[in-house]
């Protein structure tokens, strides 16, 4: 089991190192000189000689692979460099917004794994009997449904309902995770749907295994059933969407941050997006992708301990 995670862990490096690089070329093939366009403004005033000194500060004068290997040094020692734009230090700039950003998607994936579930147990309780087969119908076909509702349009709907019909929860005036309350389970909702698609066709196989029928014939009610046994078993599979999820949160922050006016990582890139600001973009992507990376290794660790067959199945490989 430790060489398979040492093994996966070696993939992540190797995944980071690709996001890097390939980041890298894209951002390098972009048109335009962001240094120029920042500091040839007339109204800087600033001459050749000292617009060629930012350009040598900021390594726009280097070749490309000189500029790859510098940039590739000092984020490997924790510098990812100086906003063009600001000035600042983007490690400074990242450290401002990531909070934000990381409460947004706590609040939207918790929510999203809570809406799986209730559509997983619902789906699978009322199946039982003629009446609720429809309504078991009804439910699987909410994940199809709320897939194809576009972010912005349900964000604009919570907050006309919630905020200004309602008046559940102010969209001003709000700090820390009040402030992400309201956008992370309007997130919630779109992005739920892929969980709840494979939660439910994972337990609906789970439900239809040999032992389910030994335990409805020794009389265990359904709702034991299904969350001591279906649901533990059907939650592996999840587990392991759960880092595309992950990237559509990421994806639906930079809309999510604008629409309910949130300094975020989403606000950071459309400003550097903007700007042509590669250094903080490289750092967005870097961030980005090891969200993705470490989810993805966390479920790896996780499933071993809810189904201890793939642990035996991991051991039993050979890498």
């Amino acid at each position: 089991m430790i060489r398979y995670l040492f093994t996966r862990f070696l993939h992540a490096i190797f995944v980071l190192w690709g996001a890097f690089t390939l980041s890298f070329v894209l951002l390098q093939v972009m048109p335009g000189d962001a240094v120029l366009v920042k500091f040839q403004d007339p109204e800087l005033g600033l001459s050749p000689q000292q617009i060629a000194d930012m350009r040598a500060t900021y390594g726009a004068d280097e070749s490309a692979i000189t500029q790859y290997a510098h940039v590739l040094g000092r984020t490997l020692h924790g510098n990812l460099g100086y906003s063009i734009e600001t000035g600042l230090p983007v490690g400074q700039m990242l450290h401002a917004a990531y909070p934000t950003t990381l409460r947004l998607a706590i609040v939207s994936f918790t929510g999203a794994l809570a809406l799986a579930a209730i559509c997983c147990a619902l789906a699978i309780l009322l199946s039982g009997n003629p009446v609720g087969r429809y309504l078991a119908a009804a439910i699987g076909a909410i994940p199809g449904i709320t897939s194809g509702i576009p972010v912005f349009w349900l964000e604009i709907v919570a907050i006309q309902l919630v905020s200004f019909h309602w008046k559940l929860i102010p969209v001003v005036g709000l700090s820390g995770w009040s402030a992400v309350l309201l956008p992370g389970l309007a997130l919630a909702i779109p992005i739920s749907a892929p969980l709840a698609q494979v939660f439910m066709a994972a337990a609906h196989r789970v439900e239809a295994l040999p032992f389910i029928d030994v335990l409805r014939a020794r009389g265990v009610s359904p709702f034991r059933i299904l969350y001591a046994h279906i649901l533990p078993n059907a939650l592996p599979p999840t587990l392991t969407v759960s880092g595309l999820v992950f990237g559509e949160i990421l994806a639906g922050a930079v809309v999510t941050e604008t629409v309910f006016g949130l300094d975020g990582l989403g606000q950071l890139a459309q400003q550097a997006v903007a700007s042509q600001d590669v250094a903080v973009l490289q750092a967005i992507i870097l961030i980005s992708v090891s969200g993705f990376v470490s989810i993805g290794f966390a479920s790896e660790i996780i499933q071993p301990l809810l189904d201890p067959r793939i642990g035996r199945n991991a051991r039993q490989r050979k890498y």
